[in-house]
């Protein structure tokens, strides 16, 4: 069994491992990582070997850390990061690679809409009826999205909301509400097979999906980095959030992940502020101290335009997995459209948690 796991911010590891009674055995570690001294990779081997196959990779990685020598250096590497390698071996795992990646970037849609394509392309992911897919959104109207779990009245100031002319949408995924205007900010959906990420928990997966994007903002001059549970982060701040929701497959067999991210690229904050029931504690997680006119962490720290920074986020995505252009089928479009009116706007599903 083969199993791959790219450390986030770090190195490619790389296992290869066998099962006997229960048991793992011949254990080979491997990878572009850094390691000291030559005999530390003997012992992760060693410290893997007989262990039972179901322990999980926090267990792993505590046998690792055992049998290290005194002194060992990691670079690119964490015993975690062997332990998750491990475990997707054991999974049967698939990766990024394995793939043929299509890309979909329409022009703008609805809030409605973007919620339905996200339930109706992943959907068509689990059935395998859709390859794993990228899909960048364009927004032909401001709106609010909150998450599936969210307080309606909590979340939203609805008369600062209809005074701004902002739609209010709920998605299917958890995670926090996000503002959202044409223009202001990047968002993108991975619809991808379940079997990516298997081997994973639901944290390490975050972490996982979104190692790519870190890659894309460094080529930009950004260095950024994955915030557990579902934020991306640099030293000015929260720049994105991720959210996910896993689909299961028809008859209940492997599934598929939605994995969609909002970046700031140049928000509205007194805006934000007048439709958002949040604090300026929360503001100041997303980058700024006060009550700013803009916060605008892409817009500053790449000096390029929204559609530019797009682009090299698509051709690093490309240069890395492959991607061709796609795009949204008739028959998904005619779904989307139908779920748009009877799910996404229909008050049952947006005041659900009233």
């Amino acid at each position: 069994m083969h199993g791959e796991y790219k450390v986030p911010g770090g190195k490619l590891v790389v296992v290869d491992v066998e099962t006997d009674d229960g048991v793992l055995r011949q254990v080979r570690v491997a990878g572009d990582f850094f390691l000291e001294p030559d005999e530390a990779l003997d012992a992760v081997n060693d410290a893997l070997e007989g262990a039972p196959a179901d322990t999980d990779a926090a267990g792993l990685a505590a046998r690792i850390d055992a049998a290290l020598p005194p002194g060992t250096a990691m670079y690119g590497l964490t015993s975690e990061g062997v332990a998750i390698a491990v475990r997707r071996a054991l999974a049967h795992a698939t990766d990024w690679t394995d793939y043929d990646w299509q890309l979909i970037h329409d022009g703008p849609q609805s809030p409605a809409l973007h919620m339905a394509l996200d339930e109706v392309l992943t959907a068509e992911v689990a059935a395998g009826r859709r390859p794993p897919t990228l899909r960048v959104w364009e927004w032909a109207s401001p709106a609010v999205i909150i998450g599936s779990f969210q307080s309606l009245r909590n979340e939203v100031d609805a008369e600062g909301a209809a005074r701004h002319g902002v739609e209010v949408v709920r998605r299917i995924s958890g995670g926090g509400a996000m503002f959202v205007e044409p223009g202001n900010t990047i968002t993108y959906s991975l619809s991808v097979p379940e079997a990516l990420v298997q081997g994973l928990s639901f944290q390490d997966s975050y972490a996982y999906l979104d190692d790519w994007v870190l890659g894309a903002l460094g080529d930009m001059g950004i260095r950024a980095w994955y915030q557990p549970l579902n934020d991306i982060a640099t030293d000015q701040g929260k720049i994105a959030g991720a959210a996910q929701k896993r689909i299961v497959g028809p008859g209940g067999g492997p599934g598929a992940v939605l994995h969609h991210v909002t970046m700031s690229y140049d928000i509205d904050a007194d805006k934000m502020l007048e439709v958002l029931r949040i604090g300026r504690e929360k503001l100041s997680d997303k980058g700024t101290k006060s009550a700013k006119k803009r916060v605008d962490p892409l817009r500053r720290q790449t000096g390029l335009a929204r559609e530019a920074v797009i682009e090299r986020m698509i051709e690093s995505f490309d240069g890395r997995y492959g991607l061709s252009e796609g795009k949204v089928t008739d028959e998904e479009l005619v779904r989307a459209e139908q779920l748009a009116r009877t799910k996404f706007t229909a008050p049952e599903w947006t005041a659900r948690v009233p």
